[in-house]
């Protein structure tokens, strides 16, 4: 079966299924402990509290373990990683398990340097609940050759699809390969997420904040497919009416937020009808 066809086939994730997602998140208003990019946690916490979610950045070796327990979920992003950072990660991992809070591996330019490539493959091998990552990441995480420019994926997200599928059945996790479609697995279904705009891609930190927001959506989800397909949706609908509302970069992110902050549920679930 040719790739194209393989594409074709991926069905779309309901808006409805959307609207469900955000509403539950809303009404749970979940703590979110981020240990992410010393470069993005200012955008990261916005997006969550425009969101509804509540954001957290606890990131004191001895804080970490007791907090995660804490914590709705937990987001490990590599992106500023040194050794004293990963110590903080694993500890966070360690407790987040032991007090079954899901969390989110964001494994940020993995297969371009090894100290964070071979990190990140102890990671995923400690149960996380969804690993988001463009196709470069993904597939050098499921054993293929891919490379990457920078933090920057140099292949298309479907062509990574067939990666993200086995990556899913090695780990159990929700895996996410995010572009110009975002493609969503369990290893066995997986859902198409077409909205967003290339605007996006010129705002640093929003594939950050959305890791964060797929944490926040995967607290508490019976059904944590649809809450990581839900929270890329939401994401990248926010993106395309952001975009229609600014000049460029600089005023994207404002209206990012605000997006963010007036989508209402009914709306979503109202839209496949």
């Amino acid at each position: 079966m040719s790739d194209l066809h393989t594409i074709s086939l991926i069905p779309q994730f309901p808006l409805r299924r959307v609207g469900e997602e955000l509403e539950r998140l809303r009404a749970s208003a979940p703590l979110v402990h981020c240990l992410t990019n010393e470069v993005v946690q200012s955008i990261t916490a916005n997006v969550l509290l425009a969101l509804g979610a509540s954001p957290a950045m606890i990131v004191a070796e001895a804080e970490v373990a007791d907090f995660a327990s804490m914590a709705d979920a937990l987001l490990i992003n590599v992106g500023t990683l040194y050794p004293a950072r990963l110590a903080v990660m694993q500890a966070a991992v360690v407790a987040a398990n032991a007090a079954d809070t899901p969390w989110v591996l964001d494994p940020v330019a993995a297969g371009v340097l090894a100290y964070r490539t071979d990190a990140l493959h102890v990671l995923m091998q400690q149960k996380p609940a969804a690993i988001r990552g463009n196709a470069s990441e993904i597939m050098c995480l499921a054993g293929e050759f891919a490379s990457g420019k920078g933090v920057d994926s140099t292949a298309q997200s479907a062509s990574a699809i067939a990666a993200a599928k086995r990556l899913a059945q090695q780990t159990g996790a929700i895996v996410v390969v995010t572009g110009e479609v975002d493609y969503v697995s369990d290893g066995e279904v997986t859902w198409a997420v077409p909205w967003g705009h290339v605007l996006m891609t010129y705002v640093v930190g929003t594939g950050c904040a959305l890791s964060a927001v797929v944490a926040a959506f995967v607290a508490g989800a019976s059904d944590r497919l649809a809450a990581v397909a839900a929270a890329c949706a939401v994401m990248a609908i926010a993106g395309e009416r952001a975009e229609s509302a600014c000049d460029g970069p600089g005023t994207f992110l404002p209206a990012f937020l605000d997006a963010l902050y007036i989508m209402q549920p009914a709306m979503l679930k109202a839209a496949d009808e």
